[in-house]
């Protein structure tokens, strides 16, 4: 609702896992690193806890991007599992062959360690992935232990890594898990974020989704950071809320008022939250006054000035990455994008598609560019999204726009990076500030992508035949370590547990089933011949 009145091209805190807004704090980069050395090290478990929206799941999103491709990766959302259950389930997800309507736990056992054994054989690394693993039971735990047991002279065969809330470390601290406890060779428990993280936070998220102004006064980050304790997903339902808020008071940003209004709406306490807050700034007016009282104390003593501690300002060339270079070192880009004058607004549609086609090395005849697309090998998608979705699909793409006198009108998006995008106008180029564009484009675009005719949509587990032999082929070039399909390949499980692996890498929901959207990232990673958004820089 408030997009538009903001200039954004985006909703800066949705609570969705988009990688674009993951904001690396010291924490994340930490807790990062511990899950990276448990996956390449000799083996065991790696253990990651944190609260309740603190990013657990966002770094092992980070993780999954960056395992390599020796490795096979089973992801377990919920575990709240009997024991035999959840052995079946790693039987599925790493496309285990058991004998069917197996419930023996002694079978499926012996079925994972053979498993285990070939895959070593073959150079591969198996990982098991548990989310929400405070929910497995002191039971399940012990069985996890038992399939760690696997190992050769110089490593375990079975990496498994345990994403939880902060109970789950102290559900490993009892007597009778104390054998895996052992196990661990690697913990983090991700904590919130600080003060100045919190700040760094919201002011990253803004600016990701085109902000050209700062919308929350840094004197309000202090209580930000008080009434959110630093956890993420809370900070983002807060500024949300509170964005909101100045959206129906017709405010030009965040002021006290509204930030104290929106934490009525979002906290279910508001009451014991205000006595916190009163709490916590008499805490530091206490701390202060302290400080002050010692530091008034010492001048009495006579201390020397030169002993004294001082805070040393900055070095003049210290300044954040995020901070604009300075006056004259970059080209202002224009406020707003405009059509030109020597063109009528009636052509811009079929000028726009021109473009479009033109990119793809085509004429475009007019009429249903869609149509036309369609007897070329290419495909057409018309939706409504955001920025993010064009960067992820990588495509150049017609978008409709609103000039300041509300008059609409197409443009080709012909190039975008983090802080502009470039127009095709007619036979000019135009560039934009990301700014600019939130506040003309509607979210309305439509783009052109290629997939081979055999790829058709829906390709489930079972299939057979040339579109599963495409997709054999397409995740064989994306992931690597996969043979070349026969003639007639099969959807069978382990092509599944690979789809999903690449669904979770790519932000998709991992159902499985190869859909629009999942065909629509396979083609924008494998498709080299296909014109891009994404600008390279020299040398790449």
């Amino acid at each position: 609702m408030y997009q538009h009145y903001f200039g954004l091209a985006e909703a800066p805190f949705s609570i969705a896992p988009d990688p674009r807004y993951l904001y690396l704090s010291q924490r994340h980069q930490e807790a990062l690193a511990h899950l990276l050395y448990g996956v390449n090290g000799d083996g065991g478990f790696v253990l990651l806890t944190g609260e309740v929206g603190a990013g657990k799941t966002t770094v092992c999103r980070c993780l999954l991007q960056q395992i390599p491709p020796s490795c096979d990766v089973a992801y377990i959302f919920n575990p709240k599992l009997t024991v035999a259950e959840l052995l079946s389930t790693i039987c599925v997800e790493f496309g285990i062959a058991c004998a069917p309507g197996n419930t023996s736990i002694k079978v499926f056992v012996d079925c994972i360690n053979a498993y285990l054994l070939d895959a070593h054989a073959r150079g591969r690394h198996t990982v098991l992935i548990i989310d929400e693993a405070q929910n497995l039971s002191a039971e399940v735990l012990e069985q996890m232990r038992l399939l760690t047991n696997l190992e050769t002279d110089r490593r375990k065969l079975l990496q498994i890594i345990l994403l939880g809330q902060p109970e789950l470390a102290s559900m490993l601290d009892r007597p009778e898990l104390r054998q895996l406890s052992q196990r661990v060779v690697a913990r983090y428990h991700l904590g919130p974020l600080t003060k100045a993280e919190v700040a760094a936070y919201v002011r990253h998220r803004l600016e990701v989704s085109g902000a050209q102004r700062q919308l929350f006064p840094a004197r309000l980050m202090g209580r930000v950071y008080r009434l959110s304790g630093g956890v993420p997903r809370v900070i983002n339902v807060l500024c949300d809320r509170a964005l909101l808020g100045a959206y129906v008071q017709g405010k030009e940003r965040i002021d006290g008022a509204t930030l104290t209004q929106a934490a009525r709406e979002v906290f279910h306490q508001p009451a014991a939250r205000r006595r916190m807050e009163r709490a916590f700034a008499a805490g530091v007016i206490l701390l202060l006054g302290a400080t002050l009282a010692f530091a008034l104390y010492l001048k009495e003593q006579g201390e020397p000035a030169a002993n004294q501690p001082a805070i040393a300002a900055p070095p003049a060339t210290a300044a954040p990455s995020s901070v604009a270079p300075p006056p004259g070192k970059e080209t202002a880009l224009p406020e707003a994008l405009e059509w030109p004058a020597d063109l009528a607004f009636g052509d811009s549609r079929a000028l726009a598609y021109a473009a479009l086609f033109r990119a793809w090395g085509a004429d475009y005849r007019g009429g249903d560019a869609c149509k036309q697309a369609a007897s070329m090998g290419l495909r057409c998608r018309s939706a409504r999204g955001g920025l993010d979705e064009l960067r992820e699909l990588d495509r150049p793409a017609v978008l409709l726009l609103r000039d300041a006198q509300e008059r609409e009108f197409h443009a080709t998006l012909s190039a975008l990076d983090d802080r502009s995008a470039a127009f095709t106008l007619g036979k000019e180029t135009r560039t934009v500030a990301i700014g600019a564009l939130a506040a003309q484009w509607s979210g309305q675009y439509t783009l052109l992508w290629r997939v081979p005719p055999e790829a058709h949509d829906n390709i489930k587990a079972g299939e057979r035949g040339p579109a599963v032999a495409w997709l054999a082929r397409e995740l064989a070039q994306i992931q690597g370590g996969m043979e070349a399909p026969g003639n007639d390949p099969q959807f069978d499980q382990p092509m599944l547990r690979r789809v999903k692996q690449f669904q979770l890498a790519e932000g998709l929901v991992p159902d499985g089933v190869v859909g629009p959207q999942t065909l629509m990232r396979l083609a924008a990673a494998t498709d080299k011949d296909a014109p891009k958004l994404s600008r390279k820089k020299k040398g790449e």
